[in-house]
């Protein structure tokens, strides 16, 4: 994939995931789930038990391309690689930023009354495997679960608003080298060693 940015942080520096965005189109592609007691979940985005005000779902996705378009990278697509996806979690629990919470990516916004209360990372060596229903998550990803005791909140869940997570923070970037530059290396290599 051309012009790909692996994006990466520092653990001694302000880099890393400050905030868990709730949004209506997930960069990751990957809806939540709402649990609501009148029917169990079957598809991304069910409702299992009114009580419970539980979603939950991929809050990262190792090695996933996600498009961006900006003044100074123009089109291109970052992804996050599975250490850097552990890095990131370790610091957002270190921080303790399980209560940032944000609509939309609106710092005006904060979703008062939503924290994360669950996570981890899929890791099958260790034998943590994807949920159900979140099958096509890659090794590495990061997945989460809220509680929504904000009422408003809630019925924005329940009626669409809202679909999935969007973590956010400050990353800095790591140019990955095209195919092209690849295959430019490795003819480069088979000359020097000829």
């Amino acid at each position: 994939m051309e012009n790909l940015i692996e994006l990466v942080i520092d653990q001694d520096d302000e880099s890393g995931v400050d905030y868990i965005a709730l949004v209506d189109h997930p960069a990751i592609e990957s809806n939540w789930r709402a649990f609501n007691k009148q029917e169990k979940a079957k598809s991304n985005f069910a409702v299992e038990d009114e009580e419970k005000r539980i979603i939950s779902g991929a809050l990262m996705v190792a090695d996933l391309p996600i498009y961006r378009n900006d003044e100074r990278n123009g089109e291109h697509y970052v992804v996050f690689r599975k250490n850097t996806i552990k890095d990131i979690v370790f610091k957002f629990f270190r921080n303790e930023f399980t209560s940032n919470t944000n609509l939309m990516h609106n710092s005006n916004q904060l979703a008062d009354g939503v924290f994360l209360f669950e996570s981890f990372l899929i890791d099958k060596e260790r034998g943590i495997e994807t949920p159900k229903g979140f099958d096509k998550l890659t090794d590495g990803s990061w997945f989460g679960s809220m509680r929504v005791e904000n009422d408003e909140i809630w019925q924005q869940v329940k009626d669409g608003t809202f679909k999935g997570f969007s973590v956010e923070g400050i990353f800095a970037q790591t140019k990955e080298k095209s195919i092209e530059e690849k295959q430019i290396e490795k003819i480069i290599d088979i000359i020097k060693n000829a």
